[in-house]
C-alpha cells in the first residue's frame, strides 16, 4: 500500500485535489446560495458556521467570505468561464486519480460530459449531508450523523471511480475503496467537528479573513489525504483478493521486497531531491 501511494504521489495528489476543490466549490457555493436559502432558510455560510460551531472572528470570516450577494445575472462571461474550468479542473484532478491508481490510460477532456455529471452529483451530496447535519449533527461530535453520512459516502466513491473512469473499472473492484474511503472520511468528519473551529479561528486571528481561506485548505487537504490513501489501500486489497481466490500464493519474502522497493525509492527521491536543492543554491549564489 505504501508503495502504491508513492506511486500515486500522495501527497501531491492530496494538495492538488485540495487546491482545485477549492477554487472550484467555493465560487460554486457563492452562486448557489441563493438557492441554498430557498431550499433550506440558511445560506451556506450559515450552514457552514452551524455544523461547526463557529464563532468570533472565525464565523465572521467565513460569513464573509461566502456573502450571497452574487447571482448568475451578476457574472460575466468571464466569471461563467471560470466557473466551469474550476470544476472541470477538480473534476479531472479526481480522473487521474482513478486512472493513475487502477493503471489507465488518461481521458483527459474526452471525459468532459463526465465530470460535469460527477459534479452535479457531488452538489448533490453535499447538500444532502448537509441535511443530515442539520437534523442529527448535534449530538455528540456528530457521531450519528457520520454514521447516516457513511454509506452515502460509500456509494458516492464507488460512482465516482466508475463514472470518472467511463466504466473501465468495475464496481466490484471499487468496493473495497468505497469502503475504505467511507469509513475513514467519517472518522476524519468528526475529528473534524471537534478541530475546525479552533482552526477558523487561529488563522483568522493570525491572517484574517484570508485565513478562513487557509483553513478551509487545510481541512479539504485532510479530507482528500483520506481518499487517496483509501484509493491505494482499496486497489491493494482488490489485488490481494483476486490473488486468493486464484489460489495464489506469494513467496515468503514478497513484503520485505516490496518494502525495500519502497525504501529505494524514498532514497533516490530524497537524493534528487537534494541535489536540486544545492544546485538552485550554487546558481543564486552565481
Amino acid at each position: 500500500m505504501v508503495g502504491r501511494f508513492q506511486r500515486l504521489v500522495g501527497f501531491d495528489r492530496s494538495m492538488a485535489l485540495a487546491s482545485a476543490a477549492l477554487t472550484a466549490l467555493v465560487p460554486l457555493a457563492i452562486l448557489l446560495s441563493g438557492l441554498v436559502v430557498r431550499l433550506s432558510g440558511k445560506d451556506v455560510a450559515d450552514r457552514i458556521v452551524d455544523r461547526y460551531d463557529l464563532t468570533g472572528d472565525g464565523a465572521e470570516a467565513v460569513r464573509h467570505l461566502f456573502s450571497s450577494s452574487s447571482d448568475w445575472s451578476s457574472v460575466g462571461l468571464f466569471g461563467v468561464a471560470f466557473l466551469l474550468v474550476s470544476v472541470l479542473s477538480f473534476a479531472r484532478a479526481a480522473q487521474r486519480l482513478f486512472e493513475q491508481g487502477w493503471e489507465l490510460q488518461p481521458l483527459s477532456v474526452r471525459n468532459t460530459v463526465n465530470g460535469l455529471k460527477w459534479i452535479a452529483v457531488l452538489a448533490v451530496y453535499a447538500t444532502l449531508s448537509g441535511w443530515v447535519q442539520a437534523a442529527i449533527g448535534r449530538r455528540p461530535l456528530g457521531l450519528g450523523a457520520a454514521v447516516v453520512e457513511a454509506p452515502l459516502t460509500a456509494a458516492l466513491l464507488i460512482w465516482s471511480g466508475r463514472l470518472l473512469s467511463a466504466g473501465r473499472i468495475p464496481r466490484l473492484d471499487l468496493l473495497p475503496f468505497g469502503i475504505i474511503g467511507a469509513v475513514l472520511l467519517s472518522g476524519y468528519s468528526v475529528g473534524l467537528t471537534v478541530y475546525l473551529p479552533h482552526l477558523f479561528n487561529s488563522y483568522t486571528d493570525r491572517y484574517g479573513a484570508i485565513g478562513a481561506v487557509f483553513a478551509m485548505l487545510s481541512a479539504l487537504f485532510g479530507a482528500m489525504f483520506a481518499t487517496v490513501g483509501s484509493a491505494a489501500l482499496g486497489r491493494e486489497v482488490q489485488d490481494e483478493l483476486d490473488r486468493i481466490g486464484r489460489g495464489e500464493r506469494p513467496p515468503d519474502n514478497e513484503v520485505r521486497q516490496e518494502w525495500d522497493t519502497v525504501i529505494r525509492q524514498a532514497r533516490s527521491r530524497w537524493q534528487t531531491t537534494r541535489g536540486q536543492t544545492v544546485v538552485d543554491r550554487l546558481t543564486r549564489r552565481r
